[in-house]
């Protein structure tokens, strides 16, 4: 036990002593490490402070600089204010100046408007005693006279101020609609509600009409057309006012009379697939329409609507012809006034949208285009362009006006439209009377297709300043009364004649 007692507790000393030398060890590595850290944070710190002092030194100098560029333009505009100042004392002496020249022209004017309050009771007092008029009669008579002077020289006035608005305003327009007429090259088209089938031979004729005529009502039937089988040699007529319609009757017509396998299973198939082709055509030519235009953006509803005017025609012009006229008209003018061409180009291509409507709706194009536009989200000004273009709301934009000018020039152009004949004498007519019934018009004469009409006055009742006016009014009555193509002029020719008999 004793030894095992004295083991214990050598072993015990060895650790403690052992304890001891890794104790001081470990003291020495942290001394160690505390001044190398020390060391370490010394350097860091003597880095943070050259930084500090460097950043300090340039914002030192940045701010120097801005203090002198900032008391160059303080000097700058001190200057500027001294010569505002001078120049508001100059302006002030003017001012003063002005308001004495001011006040000695209203002492004047007073003066000269007593004399002339003078005068005018001596007048009048003069007029009394000679006339020997009571004074409601003078007064009538002296006002019916200054109202012919002053219509005299309201005549002269307006016609002055007419001509040079008018010689001013017709140089531009004419710069711009002759540089947008011929930059738009187009074609000239006619109506037709009919199309004719070439057949090779008049047997077809009978297999076209079947047994007791159920071809003939099978086609009429899957088409909505009228098929007029005659005695004109090769040929089959189709009959509708629906264009879309007509154009798949046509392609199935033609497939039928080459296939030569006519019957009514045979028809309605053909008939399907025609419309499907006539339905990929009217897909492609809206596109078509609106990629030549540069409107990607324009949705694919409006875009078919577009393509069914391809088959649509007025006026024997084709719609979607005119459309794509319109729209580049309307973009060349926009162009040219400093306005947005893109915007000008969409009103003129969707102006006429709703013609591809009215044949299936009730409504006019124009109400009907405005309010499918208003429903696809298209622009206020384009849908002020279609409902306002025949003027049937007031235009609200600039646009609007654009469009109407490049729909009339689209439509005017020679070859673009085709009038009936009584349509044509009954403008005609109605142009030379609503110029007969003005005062001192002895007869009028439509000349020129009615693009001019001459008017002949009497030259006892009509003076040569009353001529220039009853021009005007009368052309002011035709623009708001009859609807024609392009424009109409008028001529008033007075004529004095005197005739003596010798004998």
């Amino acid at each position: 036990l004793v030894a095992g007692y004295f083991l214990r507790k050598a072993h015990a000393g060895t650790i403690q002593q052992n304890a001891e030398r890794r104790r001081d060890e470990i003291l020495e590595h942290a001394r160690y490490e505390a001044e190398h850290l020390r060391k370490e944070a010394e350097v860091e710190a003597r880095q943070e402070v050259i930084g500090l002092r460097e950043n300090f030194e340039k914002e030192t100098r940045q701010t120097r600089r801005e203090l002198r560029d900032a008391e160059r333009r303080l000097q700058k505009r001190e200057d500027g204010f001294e010569k505002k100042q001078e120049m508001l004392v100059r302006k002030e002496k003017h001012l003063e100046a002005a308001e004495k020249n001011l006040s000695e022209n209203r002492t004047r004017l007073a003066e000269h408007e007593a004399e002339l309050n003078e005068l005018v009771n001596r007048q009048r007092q003069e007029l009394y005693r000679i006339s020997g008029l009571s004074r409601e009669d003078a007064r009538r008579v002296l006002f019916e006279r200054i109202k012919r002077e002053v219509e005299q020289d309201c005549v002269e006035m307006i016609g002055e101020k007419v001509a040079r608005a008018n010689e001013t305003a017709d140089g531009k327009a004419r710069v711009v609609l002759v540089d947008a007429i011929q930059r738009c090259a187009a074609e000239a088209t006619i109506e037709a509600t009919i199309c004719t089938i070439e057949l090779p031979n008049d047997e077809l004729k009978g297999r076209i009409i079947g047994r007791e005529g159920r071809n003939i009502r099978a086609f009429e039937k899957a088409t909505g057309v009228d098929v007029i089988v005659d005695d004109t040699p090769g040929v089959v007529v189709l009959s509708s006012f629906d264009s879309v319609r007509r154009e798949a009757a046509r392609l199935a017509m033609k497939r039928l009379v080459s296939d030569g396998r006519i019957h009514p299973g045979r028809i309605e198939e053909v008939v399907d697939k025609a419309s499907e082709e006539v339905e990929r055509i009217i897909t492609d030519a809206g596109n078509e329409a609106c990629y030549e235009m540069g409107l990607p953006s324009i949705r694919d509803e409006l875009k078919k609507l577009l393509g069914r005017l391809k088959f649509r025609t007025s006026f024997g012009q084709n719609v979607l012809q005119h459309s794509l006229e319109v729209g580049r008209l309307a973009g060349i003018m926009a162009s040219e006034l400093g306005l947005q061409a893109q915007l000008a180009k969409r009103c003129g291509l969707l102006h006429d949208i709703g013609k591809a409507l009215d044949h299936d709706q009730q409504g006019s194009h124009t109400l009907l285009g405005a309010d499918e536009a208003r429903r696809w989200g298209e622009p206020e000004e384009v849908v002020n362009s279609i409902e306002a273009h025949h003027e049937d709301v007031d235009a609200t934009s600039v646009y609007t006006g654009l469009i109407v000018a490049a729909d009339t020039i689209s439509a005017s152009r020679p070859g673009a439209r085709r009038e009936t004949l009584e349509r044509y004498i009954k403008r005609l007519e109605r142009l030379e009377s609503l110029a007969r019934r003005h005062e001192g018009v002895q007869n009028a004469y439509a000349i020129q297709a009615g693009r001019e009409i001459r008017v002949l006055v009497n030259a006892e009742k009509v003076n040569d300043k009353s001529a220039a006016k009853l021009s005007r009014d009368i052309a002011r009555e035709i623009e708001g009364e009859l609807e024609y193509p392009g424009e109409v002029n008028v001529t008033v020719i007075r004529e004095c004649r005197f005739s003596e008999v010798a004998h």
